[in-house]
């Protein structure tokens, strides 16, 4: 991952590694809240405009026999400096395959 990877990128690529995903959706929800005042940059941070909602849809068998908010955490955890980047909101929507 570079510097230049977009926030998007920087997620999928991070959920894929850890994960190893039957299936993975990361969607930019950004545009949905443009104008708000959390979605401008902030000094000190590597915010992109626009990079600041996102949507994590994952499938994945490290996630059997995991409870919701372990998988949330787990998630959370995994994209922590991104969140610290600049993610202001991440819904996480978290199965195991058989789900």
């Amino acid at each position: 991952m570079s510097g230049q990877d977009s926030m998007a990128t920087r997620i999928r690529d991070k959920l894929d590694a850890a994960l190893a995903p039957v299936s993975l959706e990361v969607i930019d929800d950004s545009r949905k809240h443009a104008g708000h005042a959390h979605v401008m940059s902030r000094p000190g941070k590597a915010e992109r405009a626009g990079e600041t909602h996102f949507t994590v849809k994952v499938v994945s068998n490290v996630f059997k026999g995991k409870s919701r908010i372990d998988r949330h955490r787990m998630i959370h955890a995994l994209l922590s400096a991104e969140i610290a980047d600049g993610v202001h909101a991440l819904a996480i929507h978290a199965e195991a395959p058989d789900e």
